[in-house]
């Protein structure tokens, strides 16, 4: 028979963020990875389990070793780092992967990072009486690489963002300054009016892009969270979206009402259509957090060719869906009221007159 685990102590997802937040706040980080909390686990009889956070960018040193902060039972541990099993923990990944520089894909990784790691246990396995580092154990060590691979995917989801959301804005930012002259110069050649140009930008792109606003009211300790899909393809899209909320939140006020909500926190909207040069909102609500506790939402997509969107990841395999997906845009058999015909802009764009 297993042991008893309601005797930990875990620190919580919740108050990783915090902490971190209110000690590192002056460094500016530009993302907190989501804490991940594993669930418990036994070695020789005695219950335990595992808790890391991730920090990146901002004004932490790029050209340096991660600074790996670790925790047994709560209590920081402060000697004997390079003995201790979360400090190898740490280095047994391969974090190249994940979007950090590591040599031979072994040691502590270089980059602009600092990762927490605590154990509590029932009795956390020291390498001595000082308590100043945690012993190998195989338990141990296979729950700590699980819950720091977990961790390096959503930093790698969070930098991978990050380089598409780049690269698309300076699509925009250019294809928006060049097209308006070329049509201004040419209408004035031909002596003709300037054309709209939206219907032009929208064949150009070629994307679905995910974006939201996040609002808190300090007084009422809310966020109002607004999450806009644009579709700047030149067709209607369908698509699911899926958001994971934190451990422990609960989203109140959902518009438009999702088709499921778990009680682990997933919620899926099915967007049935979304045409092409416009877009699609979802809004909810948060309560009773501080603001630092929710700056950026955890987003998926199904139902829709994944390299089609910036601004969320395509839906992991283990999300365990328990509905029917859309099918694919590919090899899928539309039905006749769902047809989504490209748009023909040459017959719906405005004439172009004399002056």
């Amino acid at each position: 028979m297993s042991p008893p685990t309601d005797c930990l102590s875990p620190i919580g997802e919740r108050l990783i963020k915090r902490g971190l937040k209110n000690v590192l706040g002056s460094l500016r980080p530009e993302f907190y990875a989501p804490p991940l909390t594993r669930d418990p686990a036994v070695y020789s009889g005695n219950p335990f389990q595992v808790e890391i956070g991730i920090v990146y960018g901002g004004d932490l040193p790029p050209d340096q070793t991660v600074e790996v902060l670790r925790f047994a039972n709560r209590v920081p541990l402060l000697y004997q780092a390079g003995g201790c099993a979360l400090t190898q923990a740490v280095g047994d990944v391969d974090w190249r992967r994940y979007g950090l520089e590591q040599r031979g894909g072994q040691g502590l990784p270089f980059g602009p990072a600092i990762i927490l790691v605590h154990v509590c246990s029932t009795k956390v396995p020291y390498t001595s009486e000082a308590k100043e580092a945690v012993a190998t154990t195989d338990e141990i060590m296979t729950e700590l690489g699980l819950a720091l691979k977990e961790g390096g995917r959503r930093l790698k989801t969070h930098l991978t963002k990050k380089v598409h959301r780049a690269k698309t804005k300076e699509k925009f930012e250019i294809v928006q300054l060049i097209l308006p002259r070329i049509a201004e110069k040419s209408a004035k050649i031909v002596n003709k009016k300037i054309p709209a140009l939206d219907a032009t930008i929208t064949k150009i792109m070629g994307v679905v892009w995910i974006d939201e606003q996040i609002a808190y009211d300090k007084k009422l300790k809310r966020h109002s969270v607004t999450i806009n899909i644009h579709n700047f393809t030149s067709a209607g899209k369908k698509l699911n979206l899926h958001l994971l909320l934190p451990r422990g939140m609960e989203a109140k006020s959902i518009e438009p009402k999702p088709a499921e909500v778990r009680d682990d926190g997933k919620i899926t909207w099915e967007l049935k259509r979304i045409d092409s040069v416009t877009r699609a909102s979802i809004s909810f609500l948060l309560d009773g957090l501080d603001e630092a506790e929710y700056d950026e939402s955890d987003l998926y997509v199904s139902g829709i060719n994944p390299g089609l969107v910036i601004g969320a990841e395509p839906l992991p395999g283990d999300w365990e869906l328990n509905y029917a997906e859309f099918e694919g845009e590919e090899g899928a058999v539309p039905e006749p009221a769902e047809e989504e015909g490209e748009i023909d802009y040459d017959e719906t764009e405005e004439s172009l007159e004399d002056d």
